[in-house]
């Protein structure tokens, strides 16, 4: 069972459930071993942009092994690292690097997929043929978010435009804030500025309300997962990252969601604002929780991708199976 925080995650989660569905064969009916077991449910909180894949690994997985249910909750990053320290959550789900107060607290990662952070605009935005050409610098995008040097539109593009740019941030303690503020040359969420917005879904509708707007979201929360194309009233603005101010054949990789996980999977596009997503427990993890990570790192593996994920490298499904014990 799964009881969402948000109405809209809830939409989200359902849509990608199906469409996961649709491309799995059926799992085989679970043995009487497996319905003899005790009911578990392990408890689940944290990042936005792990949520949606959360959702699929929980299906599946109470599907294949009915005993087993989850109880998830959206919230952010910081929600769930915080809820899983003090027993509120048996498992966090982490978006941003793992802060040193955590380890001392026992918190003890697995890595589960990789994602990445990328800037939106609207896509009604006056000047969208010229952002899509010249895309941003690290730069350009910290004058705006880190240093506030450029309040209009004419100064990020060099032009007379004297319209203001509503610049937007997350106000939950969110790990793709902390991403892109590490991109950006900043250290932490807080030096972000600009309008704070609560989650995922309200920062990407946010932009797509105001014409002049400017943010930043994960891959699954800009593109549409039925059609794999940036969702509509949402623009993605392209990383120039040779600094020449044009946007050339090799960095345009935006226009499908496939094309952009690829460039990810290779590393093409930069980390940050790439990075990997872990799930989080206290301690090692018990008996029930690495028997599911387990299935995550290897058949679970196998719906990242329909999911809107990047699937870990081999390297880190190996280092993730050598931090379990013998099944």
């Amino acid at each position: 069972m799964i009881r969402c925080c948000s109405r809209l995650l809830m939409l989200f989660s359902l849509c990608l459930l199906l469409l996961v569905a649709c491309s799995q064969a059926a799992q085989p009916a679970p043995g009487d071993a497996l319905d003899a077991k005790p009911p578990v449910t392990l408890r689940v909180s944290g990042a936005f942009a792990l949520f949606p894949m959360m959702a699929v690994w929980a299906e599946a997985y109470s599907q294949q092994y009915p005993h087993v249910t989850f109880d998830l909750q959206g919230g952010g990053a910081g929600k769930g690292m915080a809820d899983m320290l003090t027993g509120v959550a048996d498992l966090a789900l982490l978006s941003r690097p793992v802060r040193q107060e955590e380890l001392h607290q026992g918190a003890f990662l697995m890595p589960a997929a990789v994602d990445a952070v990328v800037a939106t605009v609207n896509a009604h935005n006056p000047h969208l043929e010229e952002l899509l050409a010249t895309g941003l610098t690290p730069e350009r995008a910290a004058a705006l978010w880190l240093h506030e040097e450029f309040t209009t539109w004419g100064q990020l593009l060099g032009n007379d435009d004297p319209t203001r740019i509503t610049v937007y941030t997350r106000s939950d303690a969110s790990g793709a804030a902390e991403v892109w503020s590490l991109f950006l040359g900043g250290s932490s969420q807080e030096e972000l500025l600009g309008i704070a917005v609560n989650g995922d879904p309200g920062l990407a509708e946010a932009v797509r309300q105001d014409v002049y707007g400017i943010g930043f979201n994960n891959i699954v929360f800009a593109y549409n997962m039925a059609t794999n194309q940036q969702i509509e009233g949402l623009r993605v603005v392209p990383l120039d990252l040779n600094g020449d101010g044009t946007i050339t054949a090799d960095e345009d990789f935006y226009a499908d969601r496939l094309v952009l996980n690829q460039a990810v999977a290779a590393e093409r596009y930069p980390s940050p604002p790439a990075r990997p997503l872990y799930l989080v427990t206290k301690g090692p993890p018990s008996a029930e929780i690495a028997a599911f990570y387990r299935w995550m790192l290897t058949e679970g593996q196998t719906l990242v991708e329909a999911a809107g994920f990047v699937r870990l490298s081999p390297a880190m499904v190996e280092e993730g199976l050598a931090l379990l014990p013998a099944p």
